[in-house]
């Protein structure tokens, strides 16, 4: 299937987001939509989801996450993977993080975007001696739980934003 370069309009992603996340959830641990339809944006080029993902094997004896997520086209990483991009059935792009409780809130607020908030909120936290690394935040080496993205937002010493006030 060829990626289809369109922009859909929030209701339209948002239902094709609802399909696949429902189609996900009873292998998951957690599941959440995040990126542009998380924050609402009027036109969407593209699907994100969080995902904790219940144990599942992948090749010939495939279980669980996998079935389903090896039906769609792979664009890039293979299961068992942090992140996996694939092409849905009607063209969009969808980008598959998978997260850890411990890192819940950190990939779910990176992933809501929009990319110049992130930044913003990555340079708050980097002047409090913290890093971004291996998908969780860190202090002098040390992974920190962040299990929401009020934590996050704690550790950056910034007020909770709301998703869809994530614009710059």
């Amino acid at each position: 299937m060829k990626l289809n370069t369109k922009k859909y309009d929030y209701s339209s992603a948002l239902a094709i987001a609802e399909r696949v996340k429902a189609a996900l959830e009873p292998h998951c641990e957690r599941i959440a939509i995040a990126g542009s339809i998380r924050r609402q944006r009027p036109q969407v080029s593209d699907i994100e989801i969080v995902a904790i993902p219940k144990p599942y094997q992948t090749g010939l004896f495939a279980s669980g996450i996998a079935t389903v997520v090896n039906e769609w086209q792979k664009v890039k990483g293979e299961l068992p993977c942090k992140y996996t991009q694939r092409i849905l059935p009607e063209g969009i792009k969808l980008d598959l993080f998978f997260a850890e409780p411990g890192n819940w809130g950190y990939i779910m607020a990176i992933r809501t975007g929009s990319a110049a908030f992130s930044k913003i909120l990555a340079q708050s936290w980097k002047q409090r001696g913290y890093k971004g690394e291996d998908g969780y935040l860190t202090h002098k080496g040390r992974r920190i739980n962040i299990k929401t993205e009020e934590d996050l937002f704690c550790y950056a010493g910034v007020k909770y934003v709301e998703p869809e006030k994530r614009e710059l």
